[in-house]
């Protein structure tokens, strides 16, 4: 049984995800944005370990922890490679990745089977990352809106493509978004006016 934890970090309350299986050490973390020690500190108070860090996109509140946590665990690190053309100034300086996915993508992190699906409109390289019957959608769908596009690499166009992607899904997965609570795939169909 897939295990999740959730901390709200930084500023922007960005969710960092800690991902593994029910009695299991190793886990995956879904975008790191801030504060390395917190997020190590909880970690060890689990008992958990990191093998993969996975990035839904790279604007720098969803990265901010990832070279202090590879530092402290020699961990891969995940990203789609489109969004290495994004400006310096939005990733909090050059990105650190061992390995780039691309849409339809499976990767097994932490014995974990993850497929990725691009959903572009927030950054080039927005994806949504699905593990079991969770979907964590980065700032692509919140509960009740969506990622905005108005920031640099931002497209509208894109982003209205990708939640018609997400609203042609038949699983009605749990949606674990980059900021603010949890909701159903099939509440934001029924309720969210963007999707």
């Amino acid at each position: 049984m897939l295990k999740i934890h959730v901390l709200p970090l930084g500023d922007y309350q960005t969710n960092c995800y800690i991902v593994h299986e029910e009695n299991r050490n190793a886990c995956f973390l879904i975008d790191p944005g801030y504060e390395p020690a917190i997020i190590d500190a909880y970690l060890e108070e689990k008992g958990l370990t990191p093998e993969a860090i996975a990035l839904t996109h790279c604007h720098f509140d969803h990265v901010g922890a990832v070279k202090d946590l590879v530092a402290q665990y020699d961990c891969k690190v995940y990203l789609c490679r489109k969004d290495l053309a994004m400006p310096p100034m939005l990733t909090n300086g050059p990105l650190y990745y061992t390995d780039t996915y691309a849409d339809g993508d499976t990767m097994t992190l932490a014995g974990i089977p993850v497929r990725v699906m691009e959903t572009p409109g927030h950054t080039p390289g927005s994806v949504c990352l699905i593990a079991g019957d969770t979907m964590f959608s980065g700032d692509t769908l919140f509960a009740g809106s969506c990622g905005r596009t108005d920031l640099p690499c931002g497209d509208a166009r894109e982003m209205r493509d990708s939640l018609r992607k997400l609203a042609k899904l038949e699983e009605n997965y749990r949606v674990c978004p980059g900021h603010g609570p949890s909701s159903t795939l099939d509440r934001e169909k029924k309720t969210n006016p963007y999707l």
